[in-house]
């Protein structure tokens, strides 16, 4: 059984995380960008469909590609990011099917009825681009994740001729207080949750 997490962790997961504005100059290295991919696979999706498509935006050359097509709020924050994700979902991700989930040889058939891609795709890879933050948390970095870009121009510049569309965007680095809102109210339990 497992045991919870202690308050520190709990701290840098959750509650004193932010979304961050603002980045140091320290880089990511690409060992620290594979761990933190290896860490966020292994969580779950809708018969392990791992829709997700992870395009981690490092070089000069591929922000240069990546910026134009942001929103203006969002182009001087991730210029400043050492690394932005774009995380994208692959309509195809049923061809994957035999391989990651080998207990039914039918399973890329169960997302054939019509609008079924779309549904799977758009949930199971926003939850793990959400596994991607908290991986990036919990390996000691800090996250922005935006909305607010040309989702056909990233299609067309970073997905051409395939069958990947963009979600949405996270930068990832070393945070600064560097236009850092206040943190925002949430909803207490009794607004938002049921029990039944």
């Amino acid at each position: 059984m497992s045991n919870p997490l202690d308050d520190k962790a709990l701290d840098q997961l959750f509650r004193t995380a932010r979304s961050h504005n603002g980045w140091t100059t320290q880089t990511v290295s690409e060992t620290l960008i594979r761990a933190v991919y290896e860490l966020a696979k292994y969580g779950p999706t809708s018969a392990n469909a791992s829709p997700a498509r992870f395009v981690f935006v490092t070089s000069p050359e591929a922000k240069a590609r990546l910026l134009p097509l942001l929103s203006e709020g969002n182009r001087t924050k991730s210029a400043a990011a050492p690394v932005t994700v774009i995380i994208g979902q692959d309509l195809d991700f049923a061809e994957q099917m035999p391989r990651l989930f080998p207990h039914d040889p039918n399973a890329r058939y169960w997302f054939s009825a019509p609008g079924v891609t779309e549904a799977t795709a758009m949930r199971n890879s926003t939850l793990q681009g959400a596994y991607l933050m908290i991986a990036a948390r919990s390996l000691g970095l800090d996250c922005g994740p935006m909305s607010g870009f040309d989702s056909a121009g990233v299609d067309a510049e970073f997905f051409a001729d395939t069958n990947i569309k963009a979600n949405f965007l996270c930068n990832i680095g070393y945070g600064t207080d560097e236009n850092l809102f206040a943190r925002s109210p949430r909803l207490a339990f009794e607004e938002a949750c049921q029990l039944l």
